[in-house]
């Protein structure tokens, strides 16, 4: 299961420098590309907002 982004997202780039195989890419809320995605979970854990989940 790869991580999602949440519309809580504030677009502030944190996750962008934390995520190892660069699957997020920006806008004004971020994307997780769900083929890239490993699972690591490094972005969710770095988010100040918590807009970053599991997607179930």
């Amino acid at each position: 299961m790869a991580y999602k982004i949440s519309d809580e997202c504030i677009a502030c780039g944190t996750c962008i420098d934390e995520c190892p195989v660069e699957a997020i890419s920006e806008g004004d809320i971020y994307k997780i590309d769900q083929s890239l995605c490993t699972d690591c979970g490094s972005c969710a854990e770095v988010c100040p907002v918590e807009a970053i989940s599991i997607n179930e």
